[in-house]
């Protein structure tokens, strides 16, 4: 059956300089060699374009920070129902490890799963789950680690405690990865796709992050101001001062050192408003304004308050897989782990879908989403391996920092290779089973598309 996809914009004079006049070897512009200008409506770097790769280093902060709070929150939120809550040091070594599978798992989906401009990290879908089997009278955590001045940290006893835990979340977690992977690369969730639409995303995603209400509002109340004021920043940074340029000295090798325009709250809204408040809490912790009792409201809000875990933390650890012992299995847990694991897939579908729309290609065929959806499964697979306490999935913060920086990959006005489809051809007769890709930039004075390009797939 063919299918014809259209693709067209209308242009629209732009403003200013760009988000950089020049680079050094041509980094910044466009590969045709034409300038590139902004507005509000179009993007900061597209599909095509080369930042120069400090940028790049910086674009890549900004999504760390954005995934930031959803993947330290897991383990955070684990931490008691794991028996550290008195343990902050074991409680870093789990943060460790999500980040660095959840590095891996980037990795994977950018090359081998949907390739879309996705970041994977902990799910809060496996949550509920995982709480459900660790409050069971088996799992549930004996009286004494409940008080600090009776828990030795670095005893077999208390380490034994929290490592059995651990290990059945990551069997039960490992178990059900395997079903995610049978549903992605059978095709099973391609086929699947005509009963998930906006009416099963939606409420779906909504069910899986309300229960976490309660969590992000006891971190927000630390000290409600700074939470106002992050907020307020990004607000402002990425809506109303996006237009506005900054100079910034540049050096290339036509024009040596010389200053270029840099849309510094378009692209680094977060970052920006993240540094900000960091440094206010760091100026009010350093002129004793934040509160040093440690039950007053307020302290946590202060930078010293970790101190200790980082002189007693290695400066280099390398997790690796079955650092807490062999995994354990019970049907329990693997039945709630699995239900997990259909609300996580939901999710992400939702999530691919609009990651498509913001970077301007066209909805992911089926087999990008059997990929997608196989590739999390293994990741999820390998974050129960390592003892994340918890799988992958797709970050929808991440995909809304995509349409706050408008700094992603995108089709403009001419053809695209796009990411999720394997082959391109030019030309060529109709064929069943060929998708008909068209990418035009449209004159509005002309009633033809102007530079229109069929594609066959």
């Amino acid at each position: 059956m063919n299918s014809a996809i259209t693709s067209c914009e209308h242009p629209e004079p732009l403003k200013g300089d760009g988000v950089f006049n020049s680079h050094e070897g041509g980094q910044g512009r466009k590969k045709d060699g034409q300038p590139r200008g902004f507005s509000s409506n179009h993007l900061a770097y597209s599909i095509l374009d080369i930042p120069p790769w400090y940028l790049c280093v910086f674009l890549g902060v900004q999504h760390f920070l954005t995934a930031l709070g959803g993947l330290v929150a897991i383990p955070l939120i684990l931490a008691k129902d794991l028996c550290l809550q008195h343990d902050p040091l074991t409680q870093s070594y789990l943060i460790s490890t999500i980040f660095f599978v959840s590095g891996i798992c980037t990795l994977l989906q950018v090359f081998l799963g949907v390739r879309l401009p996705i970041l994977q990290g902990g799910t809060f879908a496996f949550l509920a789950p995982s709480l459900a089997m660790l409050s069971l009278p088996t799992w549930k955590c004996p009286m004494w680690t409940l008080n600090a001045s009776l828990v030795n940290t670095s005893s077999p006893e208390f380490t034994e405690e929290w490592q059995k835990r651990i290990r059945e979340l990551q069997g039960a977690i490992m178990v059900a990865s395997c079903v995610q992977m049978l549903v992605g690369f059978s095709g099973l969730i391609g086929f699947l796709m005509r009963f998930i639409g906006p009416l099963t995303i939606a409420p779906t995603i909504s069910l899986v992050a309300l229960p976490l209400f309660d969590s992000a509002g006891n971190d927000a109340g630390i000290h409600w101001g700074i939470a106002a004021m992050t907020i307020f920043l990004i607000v402002l940074f990425s809506q109303y001062l996006k237009n506005i340029a900054v100079p910034v000295p540049v050096y290339g090798r036509e024009k040596k050192c010389h200053t270029s325009k840099f849309y510094l709250f378009q692209v680094f809204p977060v970052l920006l408003a993240l540094c900000i408040s960091w440094l206010l809490c760091f100026v009010l912790t350093v002129t004793d304004t934040l509160p040093s009792a440690p039950a007053a409201y307020g302290y946590l809000a202060r930078t010293d308050t970790k101190g200790d875990v980082l002189s007693q933390a290695p400066w280099f650890r390398f997790p690796y897989p079955g650092q807490w012992g062999l995994p354990t299995i019970s049907p329990a847990g693997v039945f709630g782990i699995v239900a997990g694991v259909i609300s996580s897939m939901v999710e992400s579908v939702g999530d691919y879908y609009a990651c498509a729309r913001l970077v301007g290609a066209p909805p992911p065929p089926k087999h990008a989403i059997n990929r997608g959806i196989g590739i999390e499964g293994l990741g999820c697979l390998l974050a129960g391996a390592w003892g994340t306490g918890n799988g992958t999935t797709s970050y929808s913060e991440n995909v809304g920092a995509l349409g706050i920086t408008r700094v992603r990959f995108c089709a403009s006005s001419c053809t695209r290779c796009l990411p999720f489809w394997p082959k391109l051809e030019r030309g060529g007769r109709g064929e069943v089973g060929v998708s008909q890709l068209t990418l035009c930039s449209r004159d509005p004075s002309e009633e033809r598309p102007k530079g229109a390009t069929d594609t066959r797939m």
